[in-house]
């Protein structure tokens, strides 16, 4: 079996974000960036399907900057055997991306594709489900577990109301969640051997998508400062409050 895993490169989760001074985005000069969380979590997952002898190949795919070649390694140190990356520098959205993955599955045939639920950027949660659509594939989101036998894949997910468990026919897309499973830390010969596995690097015309932007920022800002508390004497005033300041009653 052949997964085909997405990732993306995003600012690392622990680095505290800030708004540019004129509005127009995220200030990511001199950041650090990472792969994706949840796209950590994809390629553990097909690795760990591979060396449980339930996957063959796992194909991971980055649609973004040159630099992405970073993630696309640190991908391929976790273990997945080869990458390509699609080189743009516009603000990809996830119809797009999707239109761009169907290409990649189309030429690679997986039988599984296993992505993020969502990246922590743009938080939309939308191209697992977008490419499924496309591919007229089944799909499970949310996966908390995966258990893949013959030709299908059983997912347990997490739901409002507690756990679901969803059987999947092969093909399929499954976006994962935290609960999953915890991304190994990759060794230095493991890093080192990355850096020699095939990388092909593409241009946008080559998987006939127009990356062009269809949404317009309008403003980014950093969310208001929260105001420090204040002690009433009594019930009566803090009713008042309530009622006449914070305007909730």
């Amino acid at each position: 079996m052949k997964i085909l895993v997405p990732v993306k490169r995003v600012v690392d989760y622990n680095v505290k974000v800030r708004a540019k001074s004129d509005q127009s985005g995220v200030d990511i000069a001199n950041v650090k960036m990472a792969l994706n969380p949840f796209d950590e979590i994809a390629v553990e997952e097909a690795v760990r399907l591979k060396e449980s002898g339930k996957a063959t190949e796992i194909v991971v795919i980055s649609i973004g900057p040159d630099k992405a070649q970073e993630q696309l390694r640190t991908a391929m140190a976790i273990g997945a055997d080869r990458g390509y990356l699609v080189k743009t520098d516009d603000n990809v959205e996830p119809l797009a991306v999707a239109k761009a993955l169907k290409y990649f599955v189309e030429k690679e045939q997986p039988q599984m594709v296993i992505m993020g639920k969502q990246a922590i950027d743009g938080d939309f949660n939308q191209t697992g489900q977008m490419l499924a659509a496309l591919l007229g594939w089944p799909q499970a989101t949310f996966a908390s577990k995966v258990v893949v036998d013959g030709g299908k894949t059983k997912v347990t997910r997490e739901i409002d109301g507690g756990l679901e468990t969803l059987e999947l026919a092969l093909p399929a897309i499954v976006t994962t969640d935290l609960r999953l499973n915890e991304p190994r830390y990759a060794k230095l010969p493991d890093i080192m051997a990355a850096k020699k596995k095939p990388l092909e690097i593409l241009e946008p015309s080559a998987v006939g998508v127009d990356f062009a932007p269809r949404l317009k920022v309008l403003k980014v800002a950093d969310p208001a400062k929260r105001q420090g508390g204040v002690k009433v004497p009594d019930v009566a005033t803090l009713i008042d409050k309530l009622k006449n300041e914070a305007k909730v009653i």
